[in-house]
C-alpha cells in the first residue's frame, strides 16, 4: 500500500509543510544512495503527502551536490504519482515581479556536471520530454495560486544554471533575449527523472528578485530579498494545500506510461544488476515483454 500520494519538494524558504496532521519521518536508502533529508510524511487537506526539503533542512546541499535520483526514486518508493516542486527564481522579465509565481511548461538546460537519468549500465531508454510538466498538475496549481489570493501565472521557460554563483550581467542579457522567463538552479534534473519514473510533475517558481539584468537590481538589499523570500514560503504553503485537496483522485494525462515504448535494449540484454536496481520503474514493461515471448 502507498504511504503517499502526492509528494511536495520544498526549495530555498521552504523547509516543512506546515498544515501536515499525523506527521512521521521515513529515512529511505535508494540504489541511488540517500535524498537530501528524511521524507516528512502526514495528512494534509484529507490526502497522503509526503514532503522532502530539497537541499536538506539548514540549507546543506549546493544545486550541483543534490541527489537528484535519490530524492525522485524516494518519492516512487513510497507510492507517490505526482509532485509538485516549490521553487525559489529569479525574474528575466518586467512582468514577472517579486511576490508572483509562475507555473513554467518549459525548461532550458544550462547544467554541466549533473547526472539526470536512471537509465545506463546496459540498459537504454528515451522518454518524451516535449512538454515536461504535467498539464493536469498545472491546471491545477493555476487555480490554487487563485484561491490563495497568489498572482500564479501558467506557462513560461524556466531556465535552469548550474550554479551556486548566480549569472553574470552578459549571461543574464543573454538568457532575456533567448526569451527566457525565470532562473533557477535545481528543477530541470528533477522533471527529467520524474518523467523516466513516470510520477506527475510540477514546478511552482516563486519570483523573489529580479536577475541582474535589471536596472535597480543591485539597489535590493539582502534584508528585502529574505523578507520576499519568507513571504514566498508562505504564499506557497497555502497554494499547496490548495493544490493537494483538489487534485484528482485518479490521473488523466500520460505521465504513468512515460516508458510504455521508451526501452530500446533487448529484455534479454539488459543485466541482471541493473534490472534489480531499476525493478519499481521498469519491472511491468520487463515482465509483460517476457510473458509476450
Amino acid at each position: 500500500m502507498a504511504e503517499a500520494e502526492i509528494g511536495v519538494i520544498g526549495g530555498s524558504g521552504l523547509y516543512a509543510m506546515p498544515g501536515l496532521t499525523g506527521v512521521r519521518e521515513v529515512v529511505l536508502e535508494t540504489p541511488f544512495g540517500e535524498p537530501s533529508d528524511a521524507y516528512v510524511l502526514g495528512s494534509l487537506a484529507g490526502r497522503q503527502v509526503a514532503f522532502l526539503a530539497r537541499h536538506g533542512r539548514g540549507h546543506r546541499i549546493l544545486p550541483t551536490e543534490l541527489n537528484f535520483r535519490a530524492n525522485i526514486y524516494g518519492f516512487r518508493q513510497l507510492g507517490v504519482e505526482r509532485i509538485v516542486s516549490v521553487s525559489a527564481v529569479g525574474s528575466l522579465k518586467e512582468e514577472h515581479k517579486p511576490l508572483q509565481f509562475i507555473i513554467p511548461d518549459q525548461f532550458f538546460d544550462r547544467t554541466r556536471h549533473r547526472v539526470d537519468t536512471f537509465f545506463g549500465e546496459g540498459l537504454v531508454a528515451h522518454v518524451a520530454l516535449a512538454d515536461p510538466v504535467c498539464p493536469e498538475m498545472a491546471h491545477v496549481l493555476e487555480a490554487s495560486c487563485r484561491k490563495a489570493g497568489v498572482v500564479g501565472k501558467r506557462g513560461g521557460t524556466y531556465l535552469c544554471m548550474e550554479g551556486p554563483q548566480f549569472s553574470t550581467r552578459a549571461e543574464s542579457e543573454v538568457y532575456r533575449k533567448w526569451g527566457m522567463d525565470v532562473i533557477g538552479m535545481t528543477n530541470l534534473q528533477e522533471a527529467r527523472l520524474a518523467r523516466e519514473a513516470e510520477l506527475c510533475y510540477v514546478t511552482v517558481a516563486m519570483v523573489t528578485d529580479y536577475d541582474c539584468w535589471h536596472p535597480q537590481h543591485d539597489s535590493v538589499t539582502v534584508d528585502q530579498v529574505v523578507a520576499v523570500l519568507l513571504k514566498n514560503a508562505e504564499n506557497a504553503c497555502q497554494v499547496v494545500k490548495h493544490a493537494v485537496a483538489d487534485m484528482p483522485s485518479q490521473r488523466g494525462c500520460s505521465c504513468g506510461s512515460a516508458l510504455g515504448n521508451a526501452i530500446l535494449t533487448d529484455r534479454a540484454k539488459i543485466p541482471a544488476a541493473t534490472r534489480r536496481k531499476l525493478a519499481l520503474i521498469l519491472e511491468k514493461y520487463l515482465a509483460a515483454g517476457e510473458r509476450a515471448t
